[in-house]
């Protein structure tokens, strides 16, 4: 191989023909799922504004101060390829007035994303999410229905395994009363921290109970309940969607320690947990951030969503045989002269929504057959000189091995008439 080959970057994938077909069928999954619930797909642009992030996002998160893909456009605008989903379609939900135009909206996507974080199994740096946003509701409803719409596509797909992580982080009075709380009973273990959170407790505190350390998580352990400054609101709230889980017969694991470290993010939290991918098993996270759109700008407006990676599920269902592609029928064809009639058969047959595939390398009987049987085919039909003289085509089952006569003429409707 030449040493001149240009390769790939670290940290990004080619998605090649054998394995296309298993996004597919996710995202098709996901679509179909969408519209049950009725919501609707939106797309933003693959960049933005650098601001949108430091102010949607927080400019001491990783995400924004050691992640992102940053630089300086020529006509002087600081621009990044968007890290994540949320604050995009916030910024889009203001710009056109979306509230205005309907006092809720459902949205979701399905989309890439930029990070430069270290690659590791099931994280990349150019990776896709696919998630909703739903503005305009302050009631516990919508949380349950986002809660029930993630759940849904999941169980859709065959995961086992799931669990449902599920907190409340209370109004923002609660957070910061929550995050002094915190402070204070971490203080005597400073000595006892990582870097990473002694960063956080001088930034963010509340991003501390993230950790993966097992001594720091055997220090939080004792860490003070968020609820103890909940408000009476912040906890009817809270009971409200739980009672709402458990009558769509929903379990959950209610789970203290699960917040989200942005200051915009309020009450319900969630995440999604798969056992199919090992330790890091978190497939999907939510939550409601009913101040983020005043953030950017906005007028003060509701909302709650969740974001899960594509790539994280699709190694869950690795084991998932619903995502196999097969084609329906291959066409054997033998003969100069069987050429024409094999490309007309197989356009008509695709016309009917039947997958066909066939032979373009003009290869011997044997070859073609070993090639249907490769390619997964469920029938094979094949013409040759004198099948084309009599006006016949013998069809095989592939899975079988009976084969009968069909006349020419009648291909068509008798091939969709078989079972797939």
């Amino acid at each position: 191989m030449s040493k001149n080959i240009i390769r790939s970057i670290k940290g990004t994938q080619d998605i090649l023909p054998d394995q296309s077909h298993r996004w597919q069928a996710l995202e098709t999954a996901i679509r179909n799922t969408m519209n049950r619930y009725r919501y609707k797909e939106i797309r933003t642009p693959a960049f933005e504004q650098t601001e949108l992030f430091s102010r949607g996002v927080g400019e001491e998160t990783d995400i924004v101060s050691k992640e992102m893909y940053s630089w300086r456009d020529k006509g002087g605008e600081n621009l990044t390829l968007k890290p994540e989903l949320t604050a995009p379609v916030t910024r889009a939900f203001i710009q056109h007035n979306m509230g205005g135009q309907s006092p809720t909206n459902k949205l979701y996507y399905i989309d890439a994303l930029f990070r430069r974080e270290r690659p590791q199994k099931g994280r990349y740096r150019q990776f896709h999410q696919f998630g909703v946003e739903a503005f305009g509701s302050e009631h516990p409803e919508i949380d349950a229905e986002v809660i029930a719409l993630a759940m849904a596509v999941f169980n859709g797909i065959g995961l086992s395994n799931l669990s449902l992580k599920l907190n409340s982080i209370g109004s923002p009075q609660c957070r910061v009363d929550y995050r002094n709380a915190l402070r204070d009973f971490l203080s005597p273990h400073l000595n006892d921290l990582s870097e990473t959170s002694l960063k956080r407790f001088e930034k963010n505190s509340l991003r501390i109970l993230d950790t993966k350390v097992p001594h720091e998580i055997e220090i939080l352990k004792d860490a003070p309940n968020i609820r103890e400054c909940w408000t009476s609101e912040d906890l009817s709230h809270f009971e409200e969607v739980c009672s709402l889980l458990d009558a769509m017969g929903i379990s959950y694991e209610l789970t203290p320690h699960l917040v989200r470290g942005l200051d915009y993010y309020t009450r319900t939290t969630f995440e999604i947990t798969s056992t199919a991918i090992g330790a890091q098993d978190s497939i999907c996270g939510g939550g409601r951030y009913d101040g983020l759109v005043e953030t950017l700008g906005g007028k003060p407006t509701p909302g709650i969503g969740f974001a899960a990676g594509m790539e994280r599920i699709l190694l869950a269902m690795d084991n998932d045989a619903s995502t196999t592609q097969h084609t329906h029928i291959y066409i054997v064809g033998l003969g100069d002269g069987v050429r024409p009639r094999v490309v007309q058969l197989a356009e008509a047959l695709r016309q009917n929504e039947l997958a066909v595939e066939f032979d373009v390398l003009r290869r011997s009987m044997k070859a073609q057959m070993r090639e249907a049987n490769k390619a997964g085919a469920d029938y094979a039909i094949i013409i040759g000189d004198k099948e084309l003289e009599v006006g016949q085509a013998e069809v095989k089952d592939l899975s079988t091995g009976d084969q009968n006569k069909v006349a020419l003429n009648q291909l068509i409707d008798h091939m969709n008439s078989l079972p797939f």
